[in-house]
């Protein structure tokens, strides 16, 4: 025998049927922003060059991770934020002294970042590197505060004419 429904319960089973599928549907289209993401890009991990790439004594800007590499005097690859630790200004390599010129407030950074001179609190901060097939992976979401105001690790003086003239001090 088939039981009959009654418009009560045809209604209430209905209901109940699409709200069950709202609920679906918003679980569903829900999962794309709950789930964790792997970063790329900046403020994940950016896969940069080749090991070989960077200078013995210069600086290679990677714009995808807004940072520099370049080796210390150990010849140790470091990532260097390209945000000045005063107020966030972009610091750009200056080649014809050879150091990092903040064209902002006249902080000035060596060739590793470290405190030169000016208002920043500290050098460069610095982002972990490690090397994966043979490429250069610098992880933007994890940053190492810039070496306090001291000693170099590095005796590199100004090469020449400074490049942010006109600059606050």
């Amino acid at each position: 025998m088939t039981e009959s429904v009654d418009r009560r319960q045809f209604l209430t089973r209905l209901w109940l049927g699409c709200a069950g599928l709202f609920v679906g549907a918003g679980l569903w289209t829900s999962w794309d922003l709950i789930k964790p993401l792997t970063a790329t890009g900046f403020g994940g991990k950016v896969r940069a060059v080749s090991p070989d790439a960077v200078p013995e004594s210069g600086v290679l800007e990677i714009r995808a991770a807004r940072a520099y590499l370049t080796r210390d005097a150990d010849g140790e690859i470091i990532a260097l934020s390209e945000k000045c630790t005063h107020l966030g200004c972009r610091v750009p390599f200056c080649q014809s002294s050879g150091q990092f010129e903040c064209p902002c407030h006249g902080s000035n950074f060596n060739r590793v970042g470290e405190y030169r001179a000016g208002p920043a609190p500290r050098g460069l901060d610095r982002y972990p590197v490690e090397e994966e097939n043979g490429l250069l992976v610098i992880d933007t979401g994890s940053t190492i505060e810039g070496p306090a105001p001291g000693g170099e690790s590095i005796d590199e003086p100004a090469t020449g004419g400074a490049c942010a003239e006109g600059t606050h001090g």
